[in-house]
């Protein structure tokens, strides 16, 4: 299986959480690393040990700027916010 996510790395964030950010690139949720290595064993019950390999590419890297924030409306009627890059809302 193949995800892909973006990641924002801003090292001098205010709060820690804020320092290293996985999203998904449509919706902006962050991913469910547990519900995706479930659905890798086709939600059996049981309990599994499991090898993860993680192997990542780098598809393209936008510096560091001014970003917009922009409010994402999902399905279940809930609302993420997510910093965007201009570049980023240019190429979607």
């Amino acid at each position: 299986m193949t995800y892909h996510f973006v990641l924002s790395i801003h090292p001098q964030a205010q709060y820690d959480w804020d320092k290293c950010i996985l999203r998904h690139p449509i919706t902006g949720e962050r991913p469910d690393f547990n519900e995706i290595i479930a659905q890798a064993v086709g939600n059996e019950a049981g309990s599994y040990l499991i090898r993860v390999n993680i192997e990542v590419q780098v598809l393209e890297k936008a510096a560091l700027g001014q970003s917009e924030t922009v409010s994402l409306s999902s399905t279940k009627g809930t609302k993420a916010i997510a910093s965007v890059k201009s570049q980023e809302l240019l190429a979607s």
